[in-house]
């Protein structure tokens, strides 16, 4: 599948503007803390950083949308999973989704 054709699916599961500010708000920590990880030297930090923004993006999928989150299919799923997360916080920077 095109990331194109599964990232339209995957915006299919996340219609709820809470979910999505949650899955934006845990970008950004993702951003702030990778800095801090960086900045600070704790490389052992470093492999923490991909799963920073789950508790953010599950808590909007099962409080606002009702659905589990595609990172939980595994495999190619959660990598392509992972790339339209940040295809949507790009999205929502530029102004083509809304938050609110």
């Amino acid at each position: 599948m095109k990331l194109s054709e599964y990232y339209k699916y995957y915006l299919t599961l996340h219609k709820h503007p809470k979910c999505k500010l949650l899955h934006f708000t845990g970008q950004w920590i993702t951003i702030l803390f990778t800095i801090f990880v960086l900045y600070n030297w704790y490389w052992y930090l470093i492999p923490l950083i991909p799963l920073v923004v789950y508790p953010f993006a599950w808590s909007g999928h099962f409080i606002f949308e009702k659905n589990k989150p595609l990172a939980w299919k595994g495999g190619k799923i959660t990598l392509l999973a992972k790339l339209c997360d940040w295809i949507m916080f790009k999205d929502i920077l530029l102004g083509r989704l809304k938050i609110w």
